[in-house]
């Protein structure tokens, strides 16, 4: 009797969390009920396959509003009506027409209307919900000719009193409104709760047919689905045999390129993969991609390929990744087995500039009836939850910014507040709205609204209902197109090295960059900044730990940096193991043999399976589902435990002691969890020696490329910085030289227009159009003349003195600036009178401080350029030790000035600690830590140089600082002010990079629980 049931997946309507709403079915004993959830299907798949588990009949279907107003509810008989309720919905949200106040003509799909708004005329398939309150009304005459196609209606949307607050919060939270002004329209009835059918039908005992029709629909609706069926377009080509064909043919071309026509070993592997592809019936998998990696080349676009499909020779063949997985030893089962009934998994980076046309080629391609973003659920989150409670109680600006940004404890205790905090906590984890996966495309073989209406957000590209889980489950392989500013850096520096150079860099070719000599010496020494994946402070003071100067370590330092490897300790025995490598034991000797080249230490999670393959006897594909199952992938305890069992049963079978396989199982368990792709890593690794390569040869190129995408792991200056410390001169930005974009001209680099925080993008995009369009403007006079500009933003380019080709001073320059343009609105500026000549004034001459372009630098693009920030200060002391000797100062106090890069926060079990990074005045890099107890005295006080006080310790070839004092260094008086108050105003600007950890503390020592020495028996 249940046709109109809400989960929470009714965005902000409904409250109940799908599992609890089939538990509240249960309950009560329902056998069939319907999930209509508004406008969306997200929960459908779920709920029908919970349905089954408990024996009822599911419902599939959706109830249609418009603007907060119910308009009908929609029940698929079959995958027909899912269907055409798909269709209607999604031509609706993308035309953005409102839905029509009367259903279309459905042929599967039974519409229910209510009382209110259903037409005079009904279809066949039509009926009017009439819920208990109202079957009193079926006495008069209006209504009672429709009894014969009316049915109950009995919505489900809460279960509690105190869910029908949270219902109606939720609600206001929608509408945004307070609470108070909410209308019963706004939200549903205080009968809205599931309850027996015995106690429903008795409201219905005079009119039995709405009884009868209700359970005909019941009954007539039949809506099945086959999971476990894949749904992706089936092939490349018109066959499986034609595309296994096409497969095998461009894996050959590519074998014979990659590999020549002897390697013995490669051939093998080639025809093991083939294979088992063939068997999977992935080969069209295999070649959509390829397709899609072709047109990129076609457009000259540089792509990364990883990922677990970096282990398959066929990808490295047809050249979708550039990882040999004979090189690294790479398994093919970490990527694709016959046990394995989950997709494969390719992640193709392009550059953030170009991956839109990427992705519009796929739309075009492959149609757009069949292609569609996965969806995301993007759920009330805790900051955000006690804001939107905390407004629909009507809470002021000020005590919501109280709430939001301190933790529970330090809430206030009154009455309001803690409903605030009740209701609240009951959101976490509700669905808030629906989102654009980040990188997840489906290509459907049938077209896609067979399976969910489609929305188009923002970005143009339209998204399925469900998540990437739900896409999974119901027969989806997502292929994965994203973007990073890496690929960026790396395609943006050959471009303008070609320009600035005239050198053709055939970046593609990785046999150039990776392992190069030069380029093993600056990764040793940690000279990585601007590197892709490896300019972060940690990453920099990992590679000077392991000393690190070629591609092997570089994968395994890719992956012992990653949270997890180093949450569990395993990072810190790494590097002792690689510095010490007489000072442990390998457990067995299958860890000498098959992790020699990580010490014994399971660092990849291709190291689990060749453990359980090795020691304990598993085959490949068994190893991957214990790895699967570990990592909290694999959903099967069941396939978990007949793993376990099948291991230690192979384990005594070899002769092992059952002692030592035990020891070897906790490793595993504790390993796999955390443990990195090494595929993945070794396409990290590549593309950070293509970066560094760049950097290393063509320095000021490369930097300039890094400014122009906007940096990396640092702010803009950083880079700055780099540039100058790499031969470049850098330059303010000019309104004859610079672009939008910063730019180079042999190693003078000019600022883009972009970084003047003030200046607004339209007009530094016409000061450069213009200027390429009529030349070079020839004054300022000029200038103002061409470019419809306000004064304020002249003052803007005259402060960060843009207009200094011109030969007159900043003050000169306002004075002619205010003549022209005081009392002119730029929108009404009359272009005839500024093309008379200018009268030529007598300018006086006054007196400026060689400083004060610094402080307008500060002011406007956040740092000085025409000067150091050690040159403003009040000090004249630089410190008694540089960055480049503190390698000789072990154990020993030192005494620095320096300049803040950034810190970052690292919990510890006795507090808060901070790693600093720093340059000294030579521009030279180094790190400090600051401890608990050290920064309850002297606590970082923003951006700017500080005096510092610590101890060197040098930590396998590492230095750092850790310090006992530091006291921030004051800038000279600003120049610019007369007023005491406003000479120290502009050193606040100056800014610091500041990155928050709020993982558990790192393990002692004592803590790791990796044995170094072998089990005596």
């Amino acid at each position: 009797m249940y046709l109109n049931c809400h989960s929470f997946h009714s965005l902000r309507y409904g409250t109940i969390p799908l599992q609890e709403l089939i538990a509240e079915a249960i309950l009560h004993g329902i056998k069939a009920m319907a999930l209509t959830d508004i406008n969306t299907v997200t929960g459908i798949y779920d709920f029908i396959k919970a349905c089954a588990k408990e024996k009822i009949k599911p419902l599939i279907g959706m109830e249609f509003r418009c603007n907060h107003q119910f308009r009908y509810i929609g029940l698929a008989q079959n995958a027909e009506g899912l269907a055409e309720m798909n269709v209607f919905l999604t031509e609706h949200n993308f035309s953005g027409e409102t839905l029509p106040l009367r259903a279309p003509e459905f042929k599967s799909v039974f519409v229910i209307y209510t009382l209110e708004n259903a037409p005079e005329v009904l279809r066949k398939n039509e009926f009017i919900g009439i819920r208990p309150e109202e079957v009193s009304r079926l006495f008069t005459s209006e209504h009672k000719d429709k009894i014969a196609q009316m049915v109950v209606l009995q919505p489900v949307t809460f279960r509690t009193k105190i869910e029908y607050n949270l219902h109606k919060i939720l609600r206001a939270i929608d509408t945004n409104i307070i609470l108070s002004k909410l209308t019963e329209s706004d939200h549903c009835k205080i009968s809205d709760v599931m309850q027996p059918v015995e106690s429903l039908l008795p409201f219905y005992e005079k009119y039995p047919e709405i009884i009868i029709n209700t359970q005909k629909i019941i009954d007539s609706c039949h809506f099945e689905y086959e999971f476990g069926i894949p749904r992706n377009k089936k092939f490349y080509t018109e066959s499986r045999q034609e595309d296994l064909e096409k497969l095998t043919e461009l894996a050959w071309e590519g074998f014979e390129k990659r590999y020549g026509n002897e390697n013995i070993e490669a051939k093998a592997r080639v025809k093991k993969e083939l294979k088992v592809i063939d068997e999977l019936e992935f080969s069209g998998y295999f070649l959509i991609t390829w397709d899609i990696i072709q047109y990129s080349n076609s457009q000259r676009f540089m792509h990364i390929g990883r990922g677990s499909g970096a282990n398959s020779i066929i990808a490295y063949c047809l050249g979708i990744t550039d990882i040999c997985p004979i090189e690294l030893d790479l398994y093919f089962e970490r990527f694709l087995n016959l046990n394995r009934k989950t997709p494969p998994d390719f992640d193709i980076d392009w550059s953030w500039q170009e991956r839109n046309v990427i992705l519009e080629y796929i739309f075009k391609k492959y149609g757009k009836d069949h292609v569609a973003f996965c969806g995301t659920n993007v759920e009330f989150k805790y900051r955000s939850i006690y804001r939107e409670v905390g407004k629909v109680f009507g809470l002021p600006k000020e005590e919501l910014d109280i709430l939001a940004k301190n933790p529970e404890t330090l809430h206030p205790t009154n009455k309001i507040v803690k409903l605030v905090q009740q209701y609240g906590f009951m959101m976490q984890k509700y669905p808030n709205q629906r989102s654009m996966h980040a990188c997840g495309i489906l290509i459907s073989e049938e077209p896609i609204t067979n399976y969910t209406p489609l929305e188009m957000p923002p970005k143009g590209f339209p998204i399925v209902l469900f998540d990437m889980h739900i896409a999974e489950e119901i027969g989806f392989e997502k292929f994965d197109i994203l973007s990073q500013r890496g690929i960026g850096h790396i395609d943006d520096s050959v471009k303008l090295i070609m320009k600035n150079r005239g050198i053709k860099v055939d970046i593609r070719n990785t046999s150039i960059s990776k392992d190069e000599a030069v380029c093993n010496s600056y990764l040793a020494k940690g000279h990585t900044i601007g590197c892709f994946y490896i300019e972060s402070p940690a990453m920099r003071g990992l590679l000077r730990r392991l000393n690190c100067d070629n591609y092997k370590i570089l994968v395994a330092a890719s992956s012992i940096i990653r949270p997890g490897v180093a949450q569990s300790g395993m990072m810190k025995e790494y590097i002792f193991r690689h510095n010490n490598p007489t000072q442990f034991e390998y457990f067995h000797e299958v860890f000498r043999e098959h992790l020699g080249e990580t010490y014994g230490i399971m660092v990849y999670q291709e190291d689990v399976i060749k453990i359980a393959q090795h020691y304990g006897g598993l085959p490949a594909p068994d190893g991957d589902i214990l790895r699967r199952a570990m990592s909290g992938k694999g959903r099967s305890l069941e396939a978990l435990q007949k793993v376990k069992d099948n291991f230690f049963a192979s384990c005594a079978q070899k002769g092992h002691p059952l002692e030592l396989s035990q020891e070897i199982y906790r490793q595993i368990e504790s390993f796999a969890g955390y443990s990195f792709c090494k595929a993945h890593s070794a396409s990290y690794a590549v593309e950070s020696y293509q970066s560094l390569y760049l950097k290393v040869n063509y320095p000021v190129e490369f930097m300039t490329a890094v400014i122009n995408n906007q940096g990396g792991f640092y702010r803009t200056e950083v880079y700055v910085h780099e540039a100058r410390m790499s031969g470049g001169t850098v330059h303010n930005p000019c309104v004859n030289k610079s672009e939008y974009q910063t730019t180079l001209y042999g190693t003078d680099i000019y600022l883009g227009f972009m970084h003047i925080q003030s200046l607004e993008s339209k007009t530094a995009h016409l000061i450069e159009e213009d200027r390429n369009k009529n030349g070079d403007y020839l004054s300022l006079e000029d200038f103002i003349n061409r470019i419809p500009i306000g004064i304020e933003s002249i003052k803007t380019l005259i402060f960060i003195g843009a207009f200094r080709f011109t030969g007159k001073t900043k003050n000169q320059l306002l004075v002619i600036a205010s003549l022209l343009l005081n009392n002119f609105k730029p929108e009404n500026r009359n272009l005839k009178l500024l093309q008379e000549p200018v009268k030529e004034y007598k300018l006086p001459t006054l007196e400026r401080s060689v400083f004060e372009d610094a402080f307008d630098e500060i002011e406007l693009l956040s740092f000085p350029v025409s000067c150091t920030v050690f040159d403003i200060l009040q000090t004249k002391h630089r410190g008694d030790v540089m960055a480049k000797d503190l390698v000789k100062y072990h154990k020993k106090q030192v005494r620095m000035l320096a300049y803040l890069i950034s810190r970052k926060h690292v919990p510890t079990k006795k507090g808060t600690m901070y790693f600093g990074t720093w340059i000294d005045h030579e521009g030279t890099y180094f790190d400090t830590a600051h401890f608990p107890d050290s920064l309850e005295k002297y606590p970082f006080q923003g951006g700017g140089c500080y005096l510092l006080l610590g101890n060197v310790e040098v930590d396998y070839h590492f230095p750092t600082i850790t310090i006992t004092k530091m006291a921030k260094m004051p800038f000279i008086p600003d120049p610019r002010y007369m007023d005491a108050k406003d000479q120290y105003r502009t050193q606040n600007q100056i800014k610091e990079d500041i990155s928050l950890t709020h993982r558990k503390p790192y393990p002692s020592e004592h803590e790791i629980n990796l044995p170094r020495h072998r089990m005596k028996f």
